[in-house]
């Protein structure tokens, strides 16, 4: 019969790290939610060349979002405002953030896995309805 010694030394490696089942080490410092909110992306950079991305979330945390895009401008570094959640309704609350991309992954399906870290909260987006002006 093992002791408990025994069954210890045995989840050991040689370093004394404990084994995985797992060989890719979780690198995320927060978990992750599997859900699809539409936000707006476009470069804080002036000088690179503008883009506005409205794309759905594939996995969002507290710090960072994933998302899918047929959009080729993304950079590792590059720096962006994220509005989240976007709505184009007048009375949305909509809010802006500045976030760098983090992570770019070329998928099976032509589109880029685009992995970004929030950086600050820029603050409460109102949108100006010009149609109905109020007097």
């Amino acid at each position: 019969m093992a002791t408990q010694q025994d069954v210890m030394v045995d989840k050991l490696t040689s370093g004394g790290i404990p084994k995985t089942n797992n060989p890719q080490t979780e690198r995320r410092g927060t978990r992750r939610c599997k859900i699809t909110q539409l936000m707006r992306v476009r470069p804080s950079d002036p000088e690179k060349d503008h883009f506005e991305d409205l794309r759905g979330s594939v996995s969002v945390s507290r710090t960072g979002v994933y998302f899918h895009s047929s959009e080729t401008g993304y950079e590792i570094g590059m720096r962006l405002f994220v509005t989240m959640p976007y709505s184009k309704d007048p009375s949305a609350m909509n809010r802006e953030y500045l976030a760098e991309v983090v992570r770019r992954d070329a998928l099976s399906n032509g589109l880029t896995g685009v992995g970004i870290k929030m950086l600050m909260e820029m603050g409460m987006q109102h949108t100006v309805n010009t149609l109905n002006p109020r007097r």
